[in-house]
């Protein structure tokens, strides 16, 4: 495609901005917050938005570390992006050549593993570059931009979609980080992600002491009075018996997986007490919907029988329920041209200089070109989809995770990837997992792909505003696939029927006056 005078307003924005772009990826590389508590990254978001001239709503949704903001040039066509900004528990790296933490943290703490500080920041130099040409060559319509915390557990978007905040748009742009072929430097072609559903089972032990009958204790609730095994026995027990029955919980056919995390353990300190609260998560990713109901009955199930047998209550509380993603081929072409513009990521002798020396700093050879090949190339969607239905089952028609699916029954929505640094390894070797994270710090290696996206969605976006065409094309494909679009024959409504998750204890940084620290103590004999 041949760029608008506006498109290429908007490229030479983003080419001006690199170094603030870069300087904004590393800082929020840098916070490293998890999970429903990226206080200062959302904070900082706000900021940088509303000083840009944007309506900022904090707290979107009810959530804390979400928002939207919005600004317009005048009646016309809404475009949605947005950022993501959560990283993951235990994966603490500095952006570094070698494994080490962050300063003054422990490796327990948050890192960035995707890296969402990168994709967060790609959609705001968009953002920023789209504005600004709308400005210039007076186009009118408007921009909004929600900050969508706890990825990670997919846990914003089906609250915002449910609550309204996607309705409207006359588009979509979603982008993430990716290495792996086929999905790398590509668009979704019609196999989109699929459904996942994640809950806190809550073991609460009331009333040890009712257990089991008298023993005839001289004392009661005497130490050595019979009483409940208590919270933390129902925890073990669900954990061990849902890993037990994991085979037989899902048809063997698609991808899909249950996993689980602890949250809450013990409350009882040292003394010879049971525990009066214990709290288990899963996430369940499937294929369809009825996959997820099915794995959840057996998992209350679970959680029934290991609460009976350790004298306590159970609870489920709802973190997300999202739905599979809803193709559409009209926009994902038009992404796919402006892909086809900008080019893959390319990386230059400044990154292929940190490469080597991690490389060496491993005992290997440092290789000539160490950046995986495919990472500078793109792929064709449809060639991509072929590749990946290679391993799926006729009969499945979604595959993998992420929720942006939450979007795409909103308005037409593109999926598209751009790769992210990624080193070839040596035959019969691999990688430890702290490189892939420091490769998504290092300015030189993390940019090229910060910029290749902003340039895309940048380009994606003022075509979208410009070419009514294009846009009534993929608006039409939206109410054709939905049965009549928002609300129609085949439209799939939100499935979040719960309040945010926020009260759990999820990890985070605590200030304590010891300083500033991981929930888990950086100074602690071994850490």
């Amino acid at each position: 495609m041949t760029p608008s005078p506006a498109q290429n307003f908007a490229l030479r924005d983003i080419a001006a901005r690199a170094r603030d772009l870069s300087d904004w990826t590393a800082t929020i590389f840098g916070f490293g917050e998890t999970a429903w508590r990226e206080y200062r990254s959302t904070a900082w978001y706000v900021e940088r938005l509303r000083a840009e001239g944007f309506a900022v709503e904090e707290g979107s949704g009810g959530m804390p570390t979400a928002f939207c903001a919005d600004w317009s040039n005048g009646p016309g066509p809404v475009i949605g992006l947005y950022a993501e900004y959560d990283a993951v528990p235990g994966n603490c790296q500095a952006a570094s050549t070698r494994r080490e933490p962050r300063a003054g943290l422990g490796y327990q703490a948050g890192g960035h593993t995707d890296p969402h500080s990168g994709l967060g920041i790609a959609g705001l130099g968009a953002l920023l570059a789209i504005k600004a040409a709308m400005v210039a060559h007076n186009i009118p319509g408007g921009l909004r931009f929600t900050g969508e915390p706890a990825e990670k557990v997919r846990g914003s978007k089906p609250i915002h979609a449910a609550a309204g905040y996607y309705d409207g748009l006359a588009a979509i742009l979603s982008f993430h980080p990716f290495y792996m072929l086929p999905m790398c430097n590509t668009v979704r072609w019609e196999t989109h992600c699929g459904a996942a559903y994640a809950m806190v089972y809550r073991f609460r032990c009331d009333a040890p002491e009712s257990w089991c009958s008298d023993d005839g204790a001289p004392i009661p609730q005497a130490h050595s009075a019979a009483r409940a095994p208590g919270a933390n026995d129902a925890l073990t027990l669900m954990y061990q018996t849902s890993k037990s029955l994991r085979e037989a919980m899902l048809p063997h056919q698609g991808g899909w997986s249950v996993s689980e995390a602890i949250l809450t353990a013990g409350q009882a300190t040292a003394d010879n007490l049971p525990a009066g609260l214990a709290e288990l998560q899963y996430m369940i990713r499937v294929p369809t919907i009825a996959m997820a109901d099915q794995v959840t009955a057996v998992l209350d199930r679970n959680a029934a029988a290991a609460a009976l047998m350790t004298g306590c209550r159970w609870e489920r509380h709802w973190v997300c329920k999202s739905r599979p993603g809803l193709a559409n081929h009209a926009i994902a072409a038009l992404v796919w041209e402006a892909m086809q513009t900008v080019g893959a990521p390319v990386w230059d002798e400044s990154a292929t200089a940190v490469a080597q020396e991690i490389q060496a700093g491993l005992g290997m050879e440092p290789m000539a070109e160490p950046f995986i090949d495919d990472m500078s190339r793109l792929i064709d969607p449809q060639q991509a989809e072929a590749i990946l239905r290679r391993d799926l089952p006729p009969s499945q028609q979604h595959s993998t995770s992420d929720d942006y699916t939450e979007m795409t029954w909103h308005a037409p929505t593109a999926r598209f990837y751009v790769a992210r640094p990624a080193l070839k390894a040596p035959e019969g070797q691999a990688y430890p997992g702290w490189v892939m994270n420091a490769l998504g710090g290092i300015p030189v290696t993390i940019d090229p792909m910060v910029q290749t996206a902003a340039r895309i969605l940048a380009l994606s976006a003022l075509r979208l505003l410009e070419d009514k065409p294009s846009r009534d094309a993929a608006m039409a494909e939206f109410v054709h696939r939905t049965g009549g679009g928002i609300g129609g024959t085949n439209w799939t409504p939100p499935l979040c029927d719960y309040p945010p998750p926020i009260h759990f204890r999820w990890p985070e940084y605590i200030t304590t006056p010891r300083g500033h620290d991981w929930w888990i103590p950086s100074a602690m004999p071994g850490a």
